[in-house]
């Protein structure tokens, strides 16, 4: 890394440090966590404009439009496929006026990465909503099918460059199982890496990659723009509204959900446990979050903590296996 590649990830650390002491009340003077209702700060582990950033947005826009939480802030700490941010949110034990957001992708970060921390370091409060991931191409690629990006990627496995966010996360994931079930070696999969949505699209549009994996819903404005063409969605099966054919209907057998959820600091007290769980489960009643559902193409699958969190176990063995067998880490 360059000296000033580690200076601005050094300022950014310190930055979310500032913003994380600005937004909140002393955890020692608050440990009945009535705080929450008044200030809370909600970390996104990647950069602006990607799923976990939307997420935490439109959370935030419908807390304070319906007065869940009077103050809620969002900050961005990229970095790792969301373990910097979980790194962050562990030394922050105890603290109770801040949560995360997690999902698929960062439980891939911490096998890829060998994380110190773990999703199941921290405390689980909801998990919120799943959405799907698409195969994406330039507007005016040759590519029109996924066949035609196979056939091609076949020739050529390494000259065939494939973008999409952190490597372990979804759409690396993605990625390497796609080449595994056509017959490429997952190996010589030329993935490049990119914070998150926000830094993919452009790679996409400037043709520095020549196809990338993300959410459907993240680039669904520059497919009906003609500016992109997908070619593939994850789903189990036809989503309304999209009109995009799954793998499994192109004689590909590949399912990857992408789910997204929020996690509170380790060593909280009950009562502040209780009353996060009880901000998002009011929050995710209201009108805006409904609108969010519907506008951002998420599948609701609310699950409160003590549901979630054998949910985030189970999951964690799944994604270390994928990543293993897709040959993305040891």
């Amino acid at each position: 890394m360059s000296r000033r590649r580690a200076l601005s990830r050094a300022a950014l650390v310190a930055a979310v440090a500032v913003a994380f002491t600005a937004a909140a009340t002393d955890a020692h003077s608050n440990r009945d966590g009535s705080g929450t209702r008044n200030s809370l700060t909600i970390l996104v582990p990647s950069a602006p404009g990607g799923t976990w950033d939307t997420n935490a947005r439109e959370l935030q826009r419908a807390m304070k439009e319906n007065d869940v939480v009077a103050n809620p802030q969002v900050v961005n700490l990229p970095g790792g496929a969301g373990t910097l941010g979980l790194s962050q949110l562990v030394q922050t034990d105890g603290r109770e006026d801040i949560i995360m957001m997690t999902g698929t992708v960062m439980l891939g970060g911490v096998v890829v990465n060998d994380a110190p921390d773990e999703v199941s370091d921290t405390t689980p409060i909801a998990r919120l909503v799943q959405d799907y991931q698409a195969v994406f191409v330039p507007g005016d690629s040759p590519f029109d099918s996924l066949d035609d990006l196979v056939e091609a990627w076949k020739k050529s496995p390494g000259g065939t460059a494939i973008g999409g966010g952190a490597l372990g996360g979804t759409d690396s994931v993605i990625a390497h199982a796609l080449a595994e079930e056509v017959g490429i070696d997952p190996t010589s999969v030329n993935y490049i890496p990119y914070a998150g949505g926000g830094e993919v699209l452009p790679a996409l549009l400037s043709h520095s990659v020549d196809a990338a994996i993300g959410g459907y819903a993240e680039f669904e404005d520059q497919v009906e723009a003609g500016k992109l063409k997908a070619l593939a969605l994850t789903a189990p099966e036809p989503q309304e509204g999209i009109d995009v054919k799954t793998f499994i209907e192109q004689d590909v057998d590949l399912y990857v959900p992408n789910w997204q959820g929020v996690v509170a600091a380790p060593g909280i007290s009950q009562e502040a446990e209780d009353s996060l769980g009880e901000v998002i489960a009011e929050t995710v009643k209201t009108p805006e979050w409904r609108d969010a559902l519907q506008r951002n193409r998420w599948t609701d699958v609310y699950q409160p903590a003590d549901e979630f969190t054998p949910f985030i176990d189970s999951e964690s063995d799944r994604i270390r296996d994928v990543i293993v067998e897709s040959g993305i880490a040891n």
